[in-house]
């Protein structure tokens, strides 16, 4: 177990070394980068699409989602 936590509490000594670099101390005065934003509401997006993809029959079964010709077979070519 000790040769678990050494790592660990180097990486959070490193972690804190680089906050204190940051400069700004107060956390009211720092935003948020407008990159940063768009990069995280990328990845929320893809992530809400992934697990749709991967729960699709859970889904379908419960009526949430249509099949892929949910179209009514009168509007369908001969």
């Amino acid at each position: 177990m000790q040769e678990l936590t050494r790592p660990f509490l180097r990486m959070m000594a490193r972690l804190r070394a680089l906050r204190a670099l940051d400069g700004s101390q107060d956390p009211i005065s720092r935003e948020a980068s407008p990159f940063l934003i768009l990069v995280a509401t990328v990845l929320a997006l893809l992530l809400a699409i992934l697990e749709v993809d991967q729960n699709n029959a859970v889904l379908q079964s419960l009526g949430l989602m249509g099949d892929e010709f949910s179209v009514d077979p009168i509007f369908k070519s001969p």
